[in-house]
């Protein structure tokens, strides 16, 4: 995908009705796809644990632990995945200035302010990752990295059920 073409998919994602999102994404390359699951893994960790620190709303709190407890998992399945493909990781700027956006909100903001914009942000962070780690769990390139996807894409599925439901609280 051209960085034109991932920054409309990103513009359209957090500006689209979020009910009713559904489009297609090209698998990244290899190397691309783990810095983009790299990223996705440490924003919903650093996310999470900033929840637990801001938020007493129980079901963000619920969110965030459970982000927290799966997304450390991943990152370590994601490690085993990029040792066993030999795949290095290209970093992609855009997605970590799009993460480290939405911390510097989400550190801005306090009470429901602040749930509210989490469960945006979870929203819009699991509309693209599940997109693109269905489209990488059946085109991509890296037979270990088509199995990560492929195991953790119920996973994201979840998640994004869950932020939908977090969204719907509000």
């Amino acid at each position: 995908m051209t960085p034109i073409a991932r920054r409309t998919l990103l513009v359209a994602v957090a500006i689209a009705p979020i009910s009713h999102v559904s489009f297609a994404v090209d698998a990244l390359p290899d190397a691309r796809f783990v810095g983009f699951a790299e990223i996705v893994n440490d924003f919903e960790v650093q996310s999470g644990q900033l929840a637990l620190t801001k938020s007493s709303n129980e079901p963000v709190r619920a969110y965030a632990t459970r982000a927290i407890a799966e997304h450390t998992t991943a990152a370590q399945s994601l490690i085993k995945s990029r040792s066993e493909a030999g795949v290095s990781m290209a970093p992609d700027a855009e997605v970590r200035a799009l993460a480290d956006e939405a911390m510097a909100r989400l550190n801005s903001l306090q009470g429901v302010e602040f749930d509210t914009a989490f469960a945006n942000a979870q929203l819009r962070v699991q509309t693209v990752v599940v997109a693109q780690y269905g489209a990488y769990s059946q085109n991509g390139k890296s037979g270990p990295h088509r199995r990560y996807a492929q195991e953790m894409l119920p996973k994201q599925e979840a998640f994004l059920e869950g932020a939908k439901r977090l969204v719907g609280a509000r």
